[in-house]
């Protein structure tokens, strides 16, 4: 292979993997929390409240993609993100416990996989944003959510 051809090659190679997706599956979104799913987000039923008078939880509508590890009920789940405003890597604080993972933003349509706990109420005590509050189901607290990108 002639050098030129070799040096753009090396190039693209760099250039593929310095802009790469972040990694979709690592050692917490398999070992944290008692759930593990790949579920697609429905919709974001309202615009989020801004973080600078408290912090709070957002309750969105997933349709379940596969289940990984423990038992969900049904087709869809309903998920509560702390502070959504935040990528997930940015959103822990004094007052989340141990959550995280590899999301910049919330999109509706995008798929993630998340390590999650329930009920709501043993995990998270502050404020719950639920839109979806009149319909029935477990509601969960994200522990790590990742960007699924396949």
């Amino acid at each position: 292979m002639p050098l030129h051809r070799l040096a753009g090659f090396v190039a693209l190679c760099l250039l593929l993997v310095s802009c790469g997706a972040p990694p979709a599956l690592d050692r917490e979104v398999t070992t944290l929390g008692t759930t593990e799913v790949t579920a697609r987000l429905v919709e974001i039923p309202g615009p989020f409240p801004a973080n600078d008078l408290y912090n709070y939880a957002y309750v969105f509508k997933y349709r379940i993609v596969s289940v990984h590890r423990g038992q969900v009920e049904g087709n869809e789940i309903f998920v509560a993100h702390y502070n959504p405003l935040k990528a997930r890597s940015k959103a822990r604080d004094e007052f989340s416990g141990n959550l995280g993972g590899h999301l910049q933003r919330f999109r509706a349509g995008d798929i993630h996989r998340m390590a999650l706990q329930a009920p709501l109420d043993q995990y998270w005590m502050g404020g719950v944003i639920d839109k979806y509050h009149t319909e029935k189901g477990q509601r969960y607290w994200a522990v790590w959510t990742n960007l699924e990108t396949k």
